[in-house]
């Protein structure tokens, strides 16, 4: 969706937004009395459409509710009233939206925050649609921003590269899975990356077993597909500053292996590489923006296959750390992934501290559904950040517990650690074998987003589909704890 800032719109379609119990005082008078007897009021997410003459033009008009002044989710409101506004369009046959914010009153973040939210909704993926008719394709392309008070066009830039990131996230995510496995999310990231000043490193599955990391390899061991590792560096702050280290996990499909998923709904394991995806964007969205922090991304990537040649149940592998691990079931294969990944980037990179994020648990949406993500840390301060980051952003986080007593349940007669405990607890004791390569003094937080990164349903500023999670969330904990 392209935004343009003009100073009159020439757009047939033009909205306004409007405060809650505060109709426009230059609306025409039959408009404000069909907008009263259809009980808009100017409500968050409330919608209205009429048409009226306006100079020699007949001009379709929109008002699209933003709530109350001082509400604490004016940000949200915003963003939902651009959102509503394109979802409403998008496929009308209007070609442009001109959004007057001349009376609006709004700043210039505030503006932004309404473009943000209309580019977001505008989002689809399309690729492998080869029928649809002319009233089910997208005909918006263009929102003409009018009036809008100066810095807006500085504030919009921001949030332009934070819309690229969640955006290509969504592209990731939404992907099958014959499209985007280890190699090919690898060369997708790399072409993207050009000329954005971010720096890409690759390991291969050579690298990756003479650096011992078998508890990566023996989820891989049964797919065709070669397992790789990702690692995109932003040098934004000071020199020397040690990066922040942002790890996903990539299985880009998950069968289960030999602890295989029922068929029903398998399909959806493509997005088992959502954590992965999520940091792929942000990464993207902190070189577009030009942010001021050291970060450093790392994308754990693999397939999980039941072939002969895959890892059995009841098997044992040797991590990068050089803990052993029995294998209980295959389909706990993304702490397997991430506990190798980890030890990697802290031996390599030395971070400041880490945040890794994983469709990791089913446990975990039994127990928050598709509102929140699970947040398990080992310190307080980065907890707290991203905390307040997950509720600035609208991706939100709730924190749940680690401790000893949960530790113990993942202890295995025959090796150092088993990858899975008993039915219950299931999301806690998934965080706790993480946290066992978690080196000692290095602040670490593990977000279980099983439930986030796809929705059946639409959203505010996302249709059924990808959503986008993860990228907002680490780009606002880079904005509020790094950079401010």
């Amino acid at each position: 969706m392209k935004v343009e800032f003009v100073s009159a719109p020439q757009a047939r379609l033009v909205a306004s937004l409007v405060d809650q119990d505060a109709l426009p005082s230059g609306l025409e008078p039959v408009l404000a009395e069909a907008a009263r007897a259809s009980r808009f009021a100017g409500k968050p997410g409330q919608l209205f459409e009429g048409f009226a003459q306006r100079a020699d033009r007949l001009i379709r008009i929109a008002l699209a509710g933003i709530g109350e002044k001082n509400s604490r989710a004016r940000p949200a409101n915003l963003e939902k009233a651009g959102a509503g506004l394109v979802g409403k369009y998008l496929t009308s046959g209007e070609t442009a939206l001109a959004i007057d914010f001349t009376s609006s009153g709004l700043n210039a973040p505030e503006v932004a925050a309404v473009l943000l939210g209309a580019r977001l909704r505008a989002w689809r993926h399309d690729a492998y649609r080869t029928k649809l008719s002319e009233e089910q394709k997208p005909s918006l392309a263009r929102i003409e921003a009018v009036g809008v008070p100066a810095g807006t066009e500085t504030a919009w830039a921001g949030e332009a590269g934070l819309a690229a990131g969640v955006e290509f996230t969504r592209e990731l995510v939404t992907e099958p899975a014959n499209i985007i496995y280890p190699e090919s999310f690898v060369a997708r990231c790399q072409a993207r990356y050009a000329g954005t000043g971010l720096e890409v490193t690759v390991l291969d599955e050579a690298q990756m077993r003479e650096l011992g990391m078998g508890a990566l390899l023996g989820v891989s061991q049964g797919s065709v597909r070669a397992p790789a590792i990702l690692a995109i560096r932003w040098n934004g702050g000071a020199a020397g500053t040690k990066p922040t280290a942002f790890v996903g996990k990539g299985v880009t499909f998950d069968t289960g292996g030999i602890s295989l998923k029922p068929g029903a709904g398998m399909e959806d394991m493509k997005w088992d590489m959502g954590g992965a995806g999520a940091v792929a964007g942000a990464m993207l969205a902190l070189a577009l923006r030009g942010a001021k922090a050291n970060v450093i991304g790392i994308c754990g990537l693999v397939e999980n296959m039941p072939d002969g040649n895959a890892q059995r149940p009841g098997d044992v592998v040797t991590s990068m750390s050089g803990q052993t691990i029995e294998v209980i079931n295959t389909d706990a294969e993304g702490r397997l992934v991430l506990c190798d990944v980890l030890t990697w980037v802290q031996k390599v990179h030395a971070p400041s501290a880490i945040v890794d994020l994983a469709t990791l648990t089913g446990a975990m949406m039994i127990a928050l559904g598709q509102e929140h993500a699970g947040l398990f840390a080992n310190d307080d301060k980065l907890a707290d950040g991203l905390l307040a980051a997950g509720l600035a952003s609208g991706d939100k986080l709730w924190r749940m517990p680690l401790a000893p007593e949960y530790d113990k349940l993942i202890d295995s007669p025959i090796a150092d650690i088993k990858n899975v405990g008993p039915r219950y607890g299931g999301s806690i004791t998934a965080a706790q074998f993480i946290q066992r390569f978690i080196d000692k003094g290095i602040p670490w937080a593990h977000l279980d987003i099983a439930g986030m990164v796809w929705a059946d349903k639409p959203g505010a500023t996302w249709d059924k589909g990808a959503t986008g999670y993860g990228v907002r969330l680490l780009d606002r904990f880079v904005r509020d704890t790094l950079e401010g």
